[in-house]
């Protein structure tokens, strides 16, 4: 790798001069509040800015500062949460707001190792709100500056190894203005996010193509370099809508599993896909569907839905009865009115469903 002294300063100029000509107009850029640039910040982990842009409003409406937030219920969290996925951040969010309240006071701290001491707030999000809310010169290294510190400097290490985490950053540190780090990290990550493509950047529009070694070599497509992800696990759920006039049937998944405490319908897992005959056998069904009932099956339709380590394969089943069921045997589940079900936080294959066939 070329030393990066030599163009220091000339990135820091080029990316200076073109970033407030360049950059969206995104409402948590207009603010200075640790509490609003956190929450973009988590937000925006694995979620596109178009998508990102409608749950940060929502979200800072409903939980305008870290007060409201940390009084807040999971499930109040969660039901805002709903459809963006990774719901992990949700939780850690609401933790980390309990943190803020019980050790800090309410106010956020600007020191760069209490930041990182909260809940789901690793090196990314702590530089973040370091730089952009304090001023900090902490360099955010997210995936999008890992791709152009990767092309400029030709990293050889795979962006995702140990190895090449560290010298990235080491990188990302020695190339920060001290005196302007937030407008630095913000260009930074602008210019991955909109010039510094992951497929057909475009070279002819960065500002920085006088200093970037993969430019000058025509070997941008070959930067950055991954290690390829471990196998993707398939599961296969088999969901029962049961539908007796206004009424169904909703469980929290509680298990330390994709999704928990999230609501759903009856589910039954099975090892691979199987007709419903097939799951006519398994235990629960016959729990759940006594022969005393009158019961029409329904197949409604398979859906796909892709998580970052899983491939969930779903069929959903509309069951009809004539009769009212007072209660399934597992008492885990919960009878309610479907008028209510939007009042309950649900997984975004859940909500696919409800869109699709009762919206």
């Amino acid at each position: 790798m070329s030393d990066t002294n030599n163009n220091i300063h000339t990135i820091s100029i080029l990316l200076q001069s073109w970033y407030p000509q360049h950059k969206r107009d995104l409402p948590w850029r207009h603010t200075s509040d640790p509490y609003l640039i956190w929450v973009s910040e988590v937000i925006l982990q694995q979620t596109r800015v178009e998508q990102g842009y409608d749950y940060f409003v929502r979200f800072v409406r409903k939980f305008p500062d870290i007060w409201a937030l940390a009084s807040a219920s999971e499930e109040d969290v969660l039901k805002i949460w709903q459809g963006l996925g990774y719901y992990s951040r949700a939780r850690n969010m609401l933790q980390a707001a309990k943190q803020l309240i019980n050790q800090f006071e309410g106010i956020f701290p600007s020191d760069f190792e209490k930041i990182l001491s909260l809940k789901g707030v690793g090196n990314y999000t702590a530089a973040a709100i370091a730089s952009f809310a304090f001023g900090k010169p902490h360099a955010t290294v997210d995936g999008n500056v890992s791709r152009v510190i990767s092309r400029l400097f030709e990293v050889q290490h795979p962006i995702n190894s140990t190895e090449g985490k560290k010298q990235l950053q080491s990188v990302a540190d020695q190339i920060i203005d001290p005196v302007h780090p937030g407008i630095h990290n913000q260009a930074m990550m602008e210019l991955g996010a909109t010039i510094c493509l992951p497929r057909r950047p475009k070279c002819e529009e960065c500002p920085l193509q006088t200093v970037c070694m993969a430019h000058h070599h025509h070997s941008v497509a070959s930067f950055p370099s991954k290690i390829v992800k471990t196998k993707v696990r398939d599961r296969f759920f088999n969901y029962f809508h049961i539908m007796h006039e206004n009424e169904t049937f909703l469980r929290k998944r509680i298990e330390d599993d994709v999704w928990k405490n999230l609501y759903e319908f009856p589910l039954i897992e099975t090892s691979g896909q199987v007709s419903l005959i097939e799951i006519s056998d398994e235990e629960k069904f016959g729990k759940w569907f006594s022969k005393s009932h009158s019961l029409q099956f329904e197949h409604v339709v398979s859906m796909k839905h892709i998580l970052s380590h899983q491939r969930i394969f779903a069929e959903f089943y509309r069951v009809k009865t004539e009769e009212s069921i007072d209660h399934l045997p597992d008492l885990s589940f919960i009878k309610i009115d479907m008028a209510d079900i939007e009042k309950y936080p649900v997984s975004r294959l859940i909500h696919k469903y409800l869109e699709r066939f009762f919206c």
